[in-house]
């Protein structure tokens, strides 16, 4: 039992390395194209485990507006990793099937709605959701919980050449629901609606996404602390209960109805800004909630603990891998369970 513990716990720490290091590489180095070749050869032959690659053709073959409409000022062309795990010589039938999505921005520049400079400074972070997914399922293939993973990362970068999107620009996402843009650095909801999209096409039960998605939240919760925000009481409790256990800080963040408002928008289905100044992470969550329909989802805003200024406990400078101890943890715990709560 104790060997067994000691082999899941290097999996699982080994995991938060290989995050670590996709995070901390540089952002020419680390293209998409370069992180879906990492990643393929990290996860190459592990138990259970099967890795797909979409290139740009298959992304517009499968209606990924969202992906695609950020990608396009980037001369880099995106990518769309979709693995999945299973115990090894078990089939899916009868074990829950759950849903990691992971922002995946490789550089983000802001598009034309240009960063400042200082602000541009840790950009190659923007990929620490996708980072932290692709990172679980690695450690998923030595754990072996007894359930199914889907798990997805859209990847691209956000760059303002000739051909990026504009301002007052609209995207139809995977799911057929119309987006128009205002600000074409909040990209990360727009890569993310596709993503969530194909989860719940997968047949998922539970979604989790992570993304480094708005200051907001780093204001409202500092750089220690992701936000929380579910349509689903139930799994938010099971997905606290695995972070706390795991030692990864969340809180619970509003999903208030009446401030849908904030993204009603005149020429499509919804806008990709709220009110300026005013609840930047919820609007930008509840842009998220179009593209979940009634499947129990939880987001976690990472944009404050995914890196970290200073050397502290467990942490280095820089990327921190936060979320793949909270995704492993939550997959174990519903293994172990044999079920999802509620």
């Amino acid at each position: 039992a104790l060997e067994t513990a000691l082999a899941q716990g290097r999996a699982v720490a080994d995991a938060v390395w290989f995050a670590r290091d996709l995070v901390n590489e540089p952002p020419s180095l680390l293209t998409p194209r370069a992180m879906a070749e990492r990643v393929e050869a990290e996860l190459a032959g592990r138990p259970g485990v099967s890795v797909e690659v979409w290139d740009e053709k298959r992304i517009a073959a499968e209606g990924l507006g969202g992906v695609l409409g950020v990608a396009r000022g980037s001369a880099e062309p995106p990518r769309l990793l979709r693995l999945r795990y299973c115990p090894e010589g078990r089939g899916p039938a009868g074990l829950p099937h759950l849903a990691f999505v992971g922002k995946g921005i490789t550089f983000d520049s802001g598009g034309l709605s240009l960063k400042t400079p200082a602000g541009m400074i840790t950009m190659k972070t923007d990929m620490s959701g996708a980072a932290a997914v692709v990172a679980a399922v690695a450690a998923l293939s030595t754990v072996q919980p007894a359930v199914q993973v889907t798990a997805l990362a859209p990847l691209t970068e956000n760059m303002p050449g000739g051909a990026a999107q504009k301002p007052g620009d609209v995207l139809r996402a995977r799911n057929g629901k119309t987006i128009e843009v205002l600000n074409t650095d909040a990209e990360g909801r727009l890569i993310l609606a596709d993503a969530l999209s194909l989860a719940v096409e997968a047949g998922a039960e539970a979604i989790v996404d992570l993304a480094t998605l708005t200051g907001a939240c780093v204001v409202a919760l500092g750089n220690r602390i992701a936000g929380l925000f579910s349509n689903d009481d139930a799994l938010a409790d099971g997905v606290r209960r695995a972070a706390a256990s795991a030692g990864e800080a969340l809180w619970p963040l509003p999903l208030p109805e009446e401030y849908k408002a904030h993204i009603e928008s005149e020429v499509a289905d919804m806008k990709n800004v709220g009110k300026d100044g005013q609840a930047g992470a919820i609007a930008a969550a509840l842009l998220l909630a179009n593209f979940v329909g009634e499947v129990p989802w939880v987001h976690l805003d990472i944009a404050g603990p995914a890196r970290s200024d200073e050397e502290r406990g467990l942490l280095a400078k820089g990327a921190t891998g936060f979320g793949v101890r909270t995704l492993c943890a939550w997959a174990e715990a519903v293994g172990a369970a044999g079920q999802l709560p509620g």
